[in-house]
């Protein structure tokens, strides 16, 4: 009987994140006892800006631990995945349906979104945050780099708490 690997499940605010820090090829050396998994859905959705589907695109290519992998729901799980879009966008839907049918980590900043769903189901997730804070454990990121991701971000204009990472207390154990 063979063993499956526990996956990290990539939502679109992660990557995006880690694209607009510049730290994108970081991102699988954080925890490299996993595979990397990007959904279509969500592969769909970030991939509507060309510059950033072909970023998308040369890492799916030269990365092996980053995979693309179709999302296909069967049934309790198609009722389960439409039922979750009438309030969620179909790429959290569908890592959290997959990370719950799979027993996969998530990777996904979207609290308010993911937080109850993932409580109820017993998913683990990420945020980003949580991958700086390992990130700095593990000596991929020095503190320093850490404050600078995190400006970047915001700059581009997404939302991350502006934090001291050596102060950050990690919740989720893996």
């Amino acid at each position: 009987m063979e063993c499956k690997k526990t996956k990290i499940v990539l939502d679109a605010d992660v990557i995006i994140h880690f694209m607009e820090a510049d730290c994108f090829s970081l991102l699988p050396d954080i925890f490299p006892e996993y595979e990397y998994l990007i959904l279509d859905v969500v592969y769909d959705e970030v991939s509507k800006n060309s510059k950033t589907k072909d970023f998308i695109d040369n890492y799916l290519r030269f990365f092996p631990k980053l995979k693309k992998e179709a999302f296909v729901p069967i049934g309790e799980s198609m009722k389960e995945y439409f039922l979750l879009q009438r309030t969620l966008g179909k790429g959290e839907s569908a890592c959290m349906i997959y990370c719950r049918d799979n027993k996969d980590v998530l990777g996904s900043s979207n609290l308010r979104d993911i937080k109850e769903y993932c409580s109820e189901n017993n998913i683990t997730y990420l945020t980003t945050l949580d991958f700086l804070y390992y990130a700095y454990c593990r000596k991929k990121m020095t503190e320093l780099e850490c404050a600078e991701f995190i400006q970047a971000v915001n700059k581009a204009g997404s939302k991350l708490p502006i934090i001291n990472i050596t102060q950050y207390a990690c919740l989720v154990t893996i």
